[in-house]
Formats: structure tokens, sequence, C-alpha cells
């Protein structure tokens, strides 16, 4: 619903989640909610189909995975409206398991990879997000629309061509339908309308159906069949590390670009643990895991204008009913109508101000190389926590090579037997390296005064290379004297100098 001033604000507080309160108070914040959850729901079917073959696994495996991950997010969970399932992150990941060793394997990994998540969140890995630079979100985002958008061509290639009409009218519903009414959402609009017509006239189309077969049972309790042994744990802890930090990774940049979004604020802890046990229980239902999904989040949130865990809870719930008792049903939806709505989320995902041609003549070229890094990484690999890994390390780079050309030595006789080396800047391993070529260690007199007030020191590095600076004054007979240094520079001076063991 949106007033005059634009998207409805839904108070929240994940303390107390004002917001579902307030949604199970308006009509309309409730009809929103439900069809969004819809909405997602048939969007997850064909995705966890597909995650389930990359993984290795009966599909069945994958849309129990996705049901339980949603329904359980929707109540531990710290994000609001965030969209968690079977992922193609965590089933790459996995996957090796589930070819060498098998299902049983498989699901104890993933309730492993779960508890690794729960143990990090309380550990505080969450609090890592404060490092991620807004370059490396932006690139997160852009690249997050390429992949979404590049995860249809298959749908697009081969196909028959009553395909590519279809496809066109759902883009066209999706772009109009906004203008006239929001009534109901354009994307459920779109899947309805093509389903109608691709029944009515009996066209031959690739539909839910053949991505392959739907459950006809509800998922039951799963406990993996696997040797309770250290070699067991020697095999899996690798892969289950692995995958809490990719579901870890991707999950809280998802949170970070849904507060963004909605102008809110989560709840990163929680959403770890969150995460975490939305694995153990999907293990123990024998689901695959998972993690955030960016696409269908970004179709909840800002498509359908979700705002509450209810949509989450719904599209979980939805889920469950349109693969077991619908699925006849959902197996007649057209690919075509889930195309058009991806793509238009794809095309809604980008941050085309990032990438207008005025901004990138505005933007530091340090800013720009490192969002470029993130989506290049990101296409390349297909795997989003590589591509924000990448970023990061990108951003750390380049920012500790420009803190190090600001750092400055200036040398001056202050009489025939002292000099004065007045040194600013901020002093660490990359700005520090090149000070001890820095010094006239013949030319200089017997005293030889460093003066760091305007300096502070931040590593042993730097400690290391004023220990060979005075070194090599000593070897000339000469005297050095470090004067200006104060709290924690100074004492980080005093306790490491003369114990690092050598000079530079």
């Amino acid at each position: 619903m949106n007033t005059p001033h634009g998207p409805e604000q839904v108070p929240h507080d994940p303390r107390t989640d004002v917001s579902v309160r307030f949604a199970l108070r308006s009509p309309a914040r409730l009809k929103t909610e439900l069809l969004a959850g819809l909405v997602v729901a048939l969007a997850l079917v064909p995705e966890a189909i597909a995650f389930s073959v990359i993984a290795g696994v009966d599909p069945r495996v994958g849309l129990f995975a996705s049901v339980t991950m949603a329904i359980t997010i929707a109540i531990v969970g710290g994000r609001p409206a965030m969209i968690s399932a079977a992922t193609a992150a965590v089933a790459l990941v996995i996957a090796p398991v589930s070819e060498q060793y098998g299902v049983d394997h498989l699901i104890a990994t993933v309730i492993l990879g779960g508890v690794f998540q729960v143990l990090l969140s309380f550990l505080g890995v969450a609090k890592l997000m404060r490092f991620v630079p807004r370059s490396v979100m932006v690139g997160f985002v852009n690249s997050l629309a390429i992949l979404v958008f590049v995860a249809q061509i298959p749908h697009l290639v081969d196909v028959p061509w009553m395909v590519y009409p279809l496809v066109a009218a759902g883009l066209l519903v999706l772009v109009f339908l906004p203008r006239i009414t929001e009534a109901v959402p354009a994307p459920l609009v779109t899947i309805v309308l093509l389903t109608v017509v691709t029944v009515a006239f009996s066209l031959n189309v690739p539909d839910v159906a053949d991505q392959g077969e739907l459950p006809e049972s509800l998922p039951t309790l799963f406990f993996p069949d696997v040797p309770l042994t250290f070699e067991t744990l020697r095999i899996l802890a690798p892969y289950a590390l692995a995958m809490a930090l990719v579901g870890l990774m991707e999950s809280l940049m998802t949170a970070k670009l849904v507060d963004d979004i909605t102008d809110t604020r989560s709840d990163k802890t929680r959403e770890g643990w969150g995460q975490g046990v939305a694995n153990i229980v999907t293990g123990f239902f024998g689901g695959m895991g998972g993690c955030a999904v960016v696409g269908q989040t970004m179709m909840n949130v800002k498509v359908s204008g979700a705002r509450t865990r209810l949509s989450t809870l719904a599209a979980g719930v939805f889920l469950l009913i349109l693969v077991v008792a619908l699925g006849d049903i959902v197996g007649l939806v057209p690919m075509a109508a889930l195309v058009a709505v991806m793509i238009m989320v794809s095309i809604a995902t980008v941050d085309w101000h990032s990438v207008h041609p005025r901004t990138l003549r505005l933007m530091p070229l340090s800013e720009t190389v490192v969002m470029v890094v993130t989506v290049v990484a990101t296409v390349s690999t297909g795997n989003l926590a590589i591509g924000v890994s990448l970023g990061v390390l990108t951003a750390m780079v380049l920012f500790a090579r420009r803190v190090a050309h600001m750092t400055t030595v200036e040398r001056t006789l202050t009489s025939d037997d002292t000099c004065t080396y007045r040194v600013t800047g901020e002093l660490f391993w990359a700005s520090s390296n090149d000070l001890v070529f820095q010094f006239d260690y013949i030319g200089d007199p017997e005293n030889v005064v460093v003066d760091l007030t305007a300096a502070d020191i931040w590593d042993a590095s730097t400690v290391a290379t004023f220990d060979a600076i005075q070194q090599k004054y000593v070897a000339k007979g000469k005297t050095v004297t470090i004067v200006g240094l104060d709290g924690a520079s100074l004492e980080r001076l005093r306790r490491l100098s003369g114990r690092l063991g050598g000079e530079n």
C-alpha cells in the first residue's frame, strides 16, 4: 500500500515484533504480506528444484528445504520480510558431499553447518559487517541483478517460439499494471494470467512440472544414518564450515540490503544464529539447507512491498500447500511467467545511479574499482560470497595504499649537532616500510630527534622500522631520540621496541 508520500512505513521493533501486530490489525497490510508470500512461493518452486539438481539430490530435498527454511527463519530470524530457502551458493558447497558420500552425509553436513552458524553468530561474526564498504555493497547489488538475469537465460534458449511473446506480455503487465492499480501484486497477476492463457490455448511451452517431480506428502523427521565418529567429523567439518560461512555472508549482506531499502535496522546477530537454527531444523526434515535468497527477497520487499516476517511465513506455508496439495495446478504455471517476474526483479535490483556516467565521473577511481572487482568476481564464479570477499580485500588494499601515501617526513637542521625529523601521518606496515630510507644516516649530525607529534604508531611493523632506524644511527656513533608520542602509540613503542628480533 502506498501513501501520498511513498511506500507505507511499517513500524518495526525486532524485540517486540510491532510490525507483525501492525500487519494483523491492518487489512491492507495483511493482504500485501499474504499476496507477497504467495508470489514468492510460486517463484521458489523452480529454483528449489534447480538447486536440488546442483546438489545432486531429489527435487523433494530442495523443496522441503525451502519450506522449512522459510517457516523457521520467519520465527527466529532477525530481518523481517527476508526470504530464506534453498540456494545455489549452499548447493555448490555441499554438492561434493552428496556425490562422494550420499544423501545421509549431505544432511549431516547441513545440520553441522547450522551448528557452526549458531556458534559463529554468538562469537560475533555479524559485527564483521561493519567492515564491508559501500562500494562492495553496490557491487553486491549489481552482481546479484546480473546473476538473477543470467539464471533466466536457459529458459529462453532452445524453447518454443511462443515462450518469447509470453515473456514479453508478462513484462508489459509487470511494468504497466502498478501504474493503474496496486490492489494486487503485479507478479501474481502475471503468473495467473499467463497460466490461464497457456492452459486455455493449450500452448506447448515449458512449465513448472517439466522442472522435476513435486512431492506428494508432508516432510517428516529425518535422522541421517552416518557413523558418529571423529572420522565422520573430519570429513564433513570442512564442507560444513564452508557452508556456514557462505550462508552467513550471503544472509547478512542481504539483511543489510533490506535494511537500506526499508529504512529499518535488523538484528544481525539474531539473523545469524537464526540461519543456523533454520539449517538444523531443515536438516532434521531431510532438507538440503540454504540461506537468504536474494532474488526472492527483492521480489518480496521491493516488488511486492512486504515489510514483515508474516510474508516470509506465508511464503513457506504457501509453498508447502502448493507443492503437496496443489502440485498438479502449480505444475501448469509456464516458466515464461516466472522468467518475466525474475527479469523484472533483476531490473529493479540494479543500482542504476551507481553506473550512471555522471556518478562514475564523480566517484573516486578506487571506489569504482572495488565495485567492478566485486561484480566481476561474483558473476564469473557465480558465488556472491567469493565476490564480496574479493571486493572487501580490494578495498582494504586500496585503502592501505591511499593512507600510506599520506605519510610525510620533513628534515630540519636545528643546530650544528642536532637534526630533527618531523613525521606526519598514520604509521602501519604499508606506510612505514619505506620510512627507513628517508633518513640521512651518514650526513646527519651526532644528535637526531624524530618528532612523532603528528603521527600514530599502529602496529609492530612500524616499531620494527624505528628499531632499525635507531640501530643504523647507533652503528654510525650517533644518538636518536623519539619524541611526541602519547597514549596507545607510546605504549605500543615502549612494549615492543627492542623485542622484535633484528632490524629491517
